[in-house]
């Protein structure tokens, strides 16, 4: 009797352990919690887990989110690379996404991206014109006319045809969104919340994670 308890016990404690250390949110399903694009598009560095947010700084939800997915990113391991993408729906957007992909350009986003969201939504500046970025960013070091030139560029013009080319294929239907791997797409519609939706963006890295490691991907 005594031999058959301590078995029990054991089984129970494997039991336990077992449930202890099972991946959490396993049961994120393809088609409810997350949406599977029929056409993938390959990162840029495939050698990475890409998660990709696609964003925009007029967008109040995207301001509230910045700070939760950048505290987000810096638990990311090594083999997680994080990218922003700034959307663009109608033209007055533009200037606000030109002036974001200034500021990766001139090598100012640690310095100015979270006080460009700041100054939109809690100083309710307007930056949407080429004269109003370069005001803003000469108060992080950078010379007016070179942000003027810079957001005037080819270069930069060539970088929105590009993420506009990018969001497409993504199929993003409204900001923020979330991409894995240039297939995988989680938004709030499908999860009901931002920290929900960061829990299935780490249930599908997981899930990459485990199938290069196996060879499946």
């Amino acid at each position: 009797m005594r031999i058959f308890a301590a078995l029990v016990g054991i089984v129970f404690s494997v039991t336990a352990f077992a449930a202890d250390t099972a991946p959490a949110n396993s049961g994120f399903i393809e088609g409810k919690d997350y949406a599977l694009l029929d056409e993938p598009l390959r990162p840029a560095d495939p050698s990475k887990i890409e998660v990709t947010e696609v964003f925009a700084y007029t967008c109040p939800h995207c301001f509230h989110f910045e700070p939760i997915v950048e505290a987000w990113a810096k638990t990311q391991k090594s083999d997680v690379a994080f990218v922003q993408l700034h959307a663009n729906w109608n033209p007055s957007m533009e200037p606000y996404q030109r002036g974001y992909y200034t500021v990766l350009a001139l090598k100012l986003k640690d310095k100015a991206h979270a006080n460009v969201f700041k100054a939109i939504h809690e100083q309710q500046k307007e930056l949407a014109t080429p004269e109003a970025w370069a005001d803003f960013l000469s108060g992080y070091g950078a010379n007016k006319q070179n942000v003027i030139a810079t957001f005037n560029s080819f270069a930069i013009t060539n970088q929105l045809a590009m993420a506009d080319a990018r969001a497409r294929g993504f199929k993003i239907s409204g900001t923020p969104e979330m991409v894995v791997d240039g297939k995988y797409r989680i938004s709030t519609r499908m999860t009901g919340s931002q920290e929900q939706m960061l829990k299935v963006v780490d249930f599908i890295v997981e899930k990459i994670r485990a199938e290069r490691a196996s060879g499946k991907h």
